[in-house]
């Protein structure tokens, strides 16, 4: 029972979901007035707007614009931020505790602390190949094929594991960094790429991979990594290949603090969730992102930013329903499409049965997630940095569209 004479929304992670939910609630009036404080609780420093994380590799955007620190997006707002890390937390009690011994307390929770990476059990797989999931993955990534371009190697040769969008758009993005110089491998044990998305999204992905010369071996499995080789099981053959690099992309799984909890998951360990993205347990407690197993038509949604930020809006208005007593309302995702990046300033995108590839499709992805960033001070910050960089006829298109999502008065102030 609350005692206090305001209430307490806690928020753990910063990602789509729990961001993004927090700036939704903290424009609620009895926020501002102090009723209701939100804590935002995040280990990193920076924001990582992860669509937009392949473009860093090819020099296409700065970090500044993807990953822009929770200072400044919060900046204005009365969302406390707390840099730590959860160490664990009692839902009975409604405690939270912190690696620096800390506690919180909360009316309210919101759990968006995402996933972590899957590890298959193959010989030499943690120890010898990179992940590609956050900044400090690029990082070492970078930093690897800066060493790599170093060597003055007439060439390279680097494996991406698992054909999903990461390892697609990765493939794609790491061929054109190389060029010449590099030759890229997509390996994945399945018959196909792009499980789940749409035929014409798949072929534009093929036809990519194909004019990069990115190596694709579908059904086949990666038997052990070494430090300057991997060994392959494609068809009935054995295969080493030598390759300078190996990145691994191939799933998530749940964090041993969310499996820990005491409430009902499922068998994968994704936390059990109301149509109102409430525990069913505890529903003081709304589950967001890849962490919730939610369903849509009888199909588990997938963990993307786009589920997660429309997520991020029902949880809000769900968190202020009940506290002001009215009726929740059931979250139904709405698919607006699929996009992905296929290499250097192109990218396909296939919304309602319409698709766009090529520089078109490039530049309209671009905007679209221009426009999902989380505070409309940054988006007009980025979209200035587009502007200055783009050919007149390009700026023209970008003014236009500009135009009709912002306003006159912003476009012609930022698009100049």
């Amino acid at each position: 029972m609350n005692t206090k004479n305001y209430i307490n929304i806690c928020v753990l992670g910063g990602g789509f979901s729990g961001l993004y939910t927090a700036l939704h609630l903290s424009k609620h009036p009895l926020v501002k007035s102090g009723q209701w404080k939100i804590t935002l609780v995040e280990r990193n420093d920076n924001f990582l707007f992860t669509p937009l994380l392949y473009e860093l590799i090819t020099g296409e955007l700065q970090r500044w614009e993807i990953a822009p620190t929770y200072q400044k997006l919060l900046a204005g707002t009365s969302i406390k931020f707390c840099q730590e890390t959860v160490e664990r937390f009692d839902l009975k009690n409604r405690t939270i505790t912190l690696k620096n011994n800390t506690s919180l307390n909360y009316d309210y929770l919101v759990l968006g602390l995402g996933t972590r990476n899957y590890w298959a059990d193959i010989p030499g797989l943690r120890k010898y190949a990179l992940t590609f999931r956050n900044l400090s993955d690029l990082e070492t990534l970078q930093a690897k094929v800066c060493h790599l371009e170093s060597l003055d190697k007439k060439h390279l040769r680097v494996a991406i594991i698992g054909g999903g969008p990461n390892g697609v758009e990765l493939s794609c993005k790491l061929a054109d960094r190389l060029g010449n110089q590099g030759e890229v491998l997509l390996i994945d044990r399945g018959n196909q790429i792009l499980k789940g998305l749409s035929k014409g999204i798949r072929k534009a992905a093929y036809r990519a991979l194909g004019s990069r010369r990115v190596q694709l071996y579908l059904n086949t499995n990666v038997q052990e990594i070494e430090e300057d080789f991997i060994t392959i099981n494609h068809g009935e053959q054995t295969i080493s290949v030598p390759v300078d690099m190996v990145v691994w992309v191939a799933g998530t799984q749940s964090r041993s603090l969310i499996k820990s909890l005491n409430c009902q998951q499922s068998q994968s360990g994704k936390l059990l969730v109301h149509r109102s993205l409430q525990l069913i347990d505890y529903p003081e407690v709304f589950a967001l992102g890849d962490l919730a197993q939610i369903t849509s038509k009888n199909k588990p949604l997938p963990g993307t930013a786009q589920v997660a930020y429309q997520q991020a809006s029902c949880a809000s208005k769900n968190i202020a329903a009940m506290i002001e007593n009215k009726p929740l309302k059931s979250f139904r995702y709405l698919h607006l499409g699929d996009m992905l990046t296929l290499g250097r300033r192109t990218a396909i995108i296939s919304s309602y049965g319409v698709s766009i590839s090529g520089q078109l499709g490039g530049i309209l992805r671009r905007l679209a997630y221009i426009f999902r960033l989380p505070t409309m001070r940054h988006r007009l910050q980025v979209l200035r940095n587009l502007t200055q960089k783009v050919g007149l006829k390009v700026r023209r298109f970008l003014r236009s569209i500009i135009t009709s999502l912002l306003g006159q008065k912003s476009s012609r102030k930022y698009s100049k």
